[in-house]
C-alpha cells in the first residue's frame, strides 16, 4: 500500500474501534467522557493524539474482565503475563482475534523467507505466554510443519532437528545460543543440520548475538518483536534487509512519544513506543504505553515493503527486566522481602548472562535477630524464599542471604537492579 492508502485504511478502522470500546468497555467511555470526546470526533488517523493512553496498570486495575469489548461467550482464548504485584495481566480474543494473529505471524515468517516447504520448530514456551502458541498458529497457517518442542529438554530437541530435517526454529535468542553449544557439544556433525532460519524474540539481543547465532547454527536470525497486551509476537517482523523490523502497521497503529511530557515525536526521534490495536475485538487497546523505547523509520524498504519500521529496542522507561523471556519487576520481589519477617526491607537484584542464558540473583539482608550461624536454618530461609520467589516470578533465581547492613544505601532513589549483560 502506499502511504495514503495505509492511513485512509487506519483512519476507517481506528474509528471502528473508538466507537467498539466508547460502547462496550466502561473504562474507556468514562475516560473519553471525562476528555470530552465523542467516537464521531475521531475520524481519521491523525485524530488518535486526542485518544487516553492505556498503562499497563490499567489493566491490573480492571483484572480479569474489565478491558473486554466483546462478551465472554465470544472469548475463546485468555493468555496471561506476570504483573508486579502478582496480579496477572489477563487478555482475550475472540475467533477472528485468534485469525488476525495467526495471519500476523504468516506474514512475519513470510519476510524470513519460510514456505511450506519448511519443517519449523517452536521453541518458547506454550501455556499462558503467547509465545508458544502464538508461534505455533501463525507457522501452521503458512502451511510449513510445526514440531511443538516447547521449552527443555534440550537432548531430545537436537535430535529432532536432525532426524527431522528441522530447517527453522522460533525461540529466544539466548536458548539458541545454548542450543548451539549443546549441538556443538554433542558432536553431531554440522552438515547434519539442516537449520536455515531463525524467528528470535520474547527478550533483548544484539547484533553480536546475532552474527554468533548466525555462524553456529549456520542459519539467518531475524527479529520477532510482540506483546501479550497487544497480540503476541506478530506485531513487528525483520525482513531479508534487517535494517529495522517491519510493524504489521494495519492492525497496530504505532506511536513515538516523549516518556516525559506524552508529547507524540516525529520520526527518527527515540521515544517511548505505543501501539493501538486498530482491529482486535476481544480487548482492544487505545495508544498502550509497551514502555519499550525505539524510533521509527519511515520510507520504503529495499525489500520492497512500505510499512514503517521500528529500529531495535534500546531500553525501557520504566524498571521491568525480560530474564528468559519472563517479565519480571523490582517490586515483585520487593513484596516477597517485605512479607518475611526476617529480612530487612532491603534487596537488590543482579541480572548476568552465563553461557548465553540469563541468570538471576537475589540478594536480601537477613534481620539481625534472625541471621545465625547455623547452616541448616540459613539454608532452610533460604529454601523458602527461593520458592516463594519462584511462585511469584514464575522463574527460578539464586537466593543470596547477607549479613545486616551490608547492602548499600541511598539517600535518594534506591537502585534495586544490577544488570551485567552487555546490550550493545
Amino acid at each position: 500500500m502506499s502511504r495514503e492508502e495505509m492511513r485512509e485504511l487506519q483512519g476507517k478502522r481506528l474509528h471502528k474501534l473508538v466507537s467498539l470500546v466508547y460502547h462496550n468497555t466502561p473504562f474507556y467511555r468514562k475516560k473519553m467522557q471525562e476528555m470530552n470526546i465523542l467516537p464521531e470526533d475521531i475520524r481519521t488517523i491523525d485524530d488518535i493524539v486526542k485518544l487516553p493512553f492505556t498503562t499497563k496498570q490499567d489493566l491490573r486495575d480492571n483484572y480479569p474482565y474489565g478491558l473486554l469489548a466483546a462478551p465472554r461467550s465470544e472469548i475463546v482464548r485468555i493468555h496471561a503475563s506476570s504483573g508486579t504485584t502478582g496480579v496477572p495481566t489477563v487478555v482475550g480474543y475472540t475467533r477472528r482475534d485468534l485469525s488476525i494473529w495467526q495471519e500476523a505471524i504468516a506474514r512475519c515468517m513470510t519476510a524470513y523467507g519460510v514456505t511450506r516447504d519448511d519443517v519449523f520448530s517452536v521453541g518458547y514456551g506454550y501455556g499462558l505466554f503467547t509465545g508458544g502458541l502464538g508461534a505455533h498458529y501463525g507457522v501452521e497457517h503458512l502451511g510449513a510443519t510445526v514440531i511443538p518442542t516447547s521449552t527443555g529438554n534440550t537432548q531430545k530437541h537436537i535430535r529432532l532437528i536432525r532426524d527431522l530435517g528441522i530447517t527453522g526454529i522460533a525461540c529466544t535468542p539466548s536458548y539458541a545460543l545454548y542450543l548451539a553449544e549443546a549441538i556443538e557439544k554433542s558432536g553431531i556433525p554440522k552438515k547434519d543440520i539442516h537449520l536455515r532460519i531463525g524467528a528470535f524474540g520474547a527478550e533483548p539481543w544484539t547484533e553480536n548475538m546475532r552474527k554468533e547465532t548466525e555462524y553456529r547454527l549456520g542459519l539467518n536470525a531475524y527479529n520477532l518483536y510482540g506483546l501479550s497486551e497487544i497480540m503476541g509476537p506478530g506485531v513487528s517482523h525483520e525482513c531479508e534487509c534487517k535494517n529495522g523490523s517491519h510493524i504489521v502497521e494495519d492492525h497496530f497503529y504505532p506511536e513515538i512519544i516523549s516518556p516525559d511530557t506524552l508529547e507524540t515525536l516525529p520520526y527518527g526521534q527515540e521515544g517511548e513506543l505505543v501501539l493501538t490495536t486498530l482491529t482486535k475485538e476481544g480487548m482492544p487497546l487505545l495508544r498502550y504505553r509497551t514502555k519499550d523505547l525505539c524510533s521509527l523509520i519511515e520510507g520504503k524498504c529495499d525489500c520492497g515493503r512500505t510499512s514503517i519500521r521500528m529500529t531495535p529496542i534500546k531500553g525501557r522507561s520504566d524498571d521491568m527486566l525480560i530474564i528468559r523471556g519472563i517479565n519480571v519487576f523490582p517490586s515483585q520481589v520487593e513484596s516477597v522481602v517485605l512479607e518475611m519477617e526476617e529480612l530487612e526491607p532491603h534487596y537488590m537484584l543482579i541480572v548476568d548472562r552465563v553461557n548465553n542464558t540469563d541468570k538471576l540473583e537475589v540478594q536480601v539482608e537477613v534481620k539481625p535477630e534472625f541471621f545465625s550461624d547455623s547452616l541448616n536454618q540459613m539454608l532452610e530461609l533460604k529454601k523458602r524464599i527461593g520458592h516463594r520467589l519462584q511462585s511469584v516470578l514464575t522463574i527460578s533465581a539464586e537466593v543470596k542471604l547477607m549479613e545486616p547492613q551490608s547492602l548499600e544505601r541511598s539517600e535518594g532513589k534506591s537502585k534495586h537492579v544490577i544488570d551485567k549483560r552487555v546490550l550493545a
